[in-house]
């Protein structure tokens, strides 16, 4: 039986994690009704399981999808602390890692020790990129961006960003399976015809 007080850190760490459903990403999710609103970092990583899932069964070596889903479920927690870094904010991007290290320092310091050394290490993981759970997650999660830019609003050209400027972000992406590249370039047509990008 789990103590009075792990349960109430839990519950606390809980209603912190709610917070990630307040922090706003630039993409945007456009209604039934063809309203748009910022999506929010909580909805981006629910959206970047599902590519995960649906994904997992056309990857050549299959990793561990309940790692990978652990990993993604985690990725984004330090956001709650230093809100979500613009991919291509330059200016921001020089200290997200700093950023992010303190966030995470005060997100998974909220839990009981070893959940929040389980918490930080699958953050860790995700962000050194190294095993074939966190290329994929990671692949899963810059596929998902730039899902949510083509089905949004195409927000590239709202921001002044042009084509050129993804390819650094989405490459190591395409290269993570065959079924990344074809997703990957398929949305590129898709935003191309849409006529999405700056410039």
């Amino acid at each position: 039986m789990m103590a009075p007080d792990r349960i109430a850190a839990l519950i606390d760490f809980l209603r912190l994690a709610d917070r990630l459903k307040h922090v706003e990403r630039r993409g945007q999710t456009v209604g039934p009704g063809g309203a748009a609103r910022q999506e929010n970092s909580a909805e981006h990583c629910w959206n970047v399981a599902l590519v995960a899932i649906l994904l997992h069964g056309e990857m050549p070596d299959p990793p561990d999808l309940a790692h990978v889903l652990a990993m993604i479920a985690a990725h984004d927690l330090v956001e709650i602390e230093a809100g979500d870094t613009f991919a291509y904010d330059e200016a921001h991007i020089l200290t997200q890692a700093a950023r992010e290290r303190a966030a995470a320092d005060v997100v998974f310091g909220r839990l009981p020790p070893d959940l929040g050394h389980r918490l930080r290490g699958l953050w860790e993981e995700f962000e050194a990129g190294e095993t074939p759970e966190a290329r994929f997650a990671m692949a899963c999660d810059r596929a998902q961006g730039f899902l949510q830019g083509v089905i949004g609003t195409g927000h590239w050209k709202d921001n002044g960003i042009a084509e050129g400027q993804t390819h650094g972000r989405m490459n190591p992406a395409r290269a993570v399976a065959p079924v990344f590249e074809t997703l990957i370039a398929t949305l590129y047509d898709r935003a191309r015809a849409g006529r999405m990008f700056a410039g």
